[in-house]
């Protein structure tokens, strides 16, 4: 179980860093981070750090796909932690 928090704080705060780069790239008109990226980290266990993102950096919120993907895999990292939790790992 501690590994797994481990991982999920981690990838939680490089995705959440990812979000705020692209922003501010955004705001610039300059290269961006891509979607995809975005996309993989939130599903490597960054979820938390994608939403947090979202909605601090108020970044891809007009996007429906990154509402219901990050929000989607938000709900299966909670549910693979309590999972884990009551297995006693």
């Amino acid at each position: 179980m501690e590994y797994y928090v481990v991982v999920v704080l981690l990838m939680s705060f490089l995705t959440f860093v990812l979000y705020g780069i692209d922003k501010r790239k955004a705001s610039k008109k300059t290269w961006r981070i891509s979607e995809k990226t975005l996309f993989l980290f939130a599903f490597l266990f960054g979820s938390v750090g994608a939403v947090a993102g979202m909605l601090l950096f108020r970044h891809k919120t007009k996007h429906t796909s990154f509402i219901l993907f990050n929000g989607l895999m938000l709900i299966i990292h909670i549910g693979l932690g309590i999972f884990l939790l009551l297995q006693g790992y």
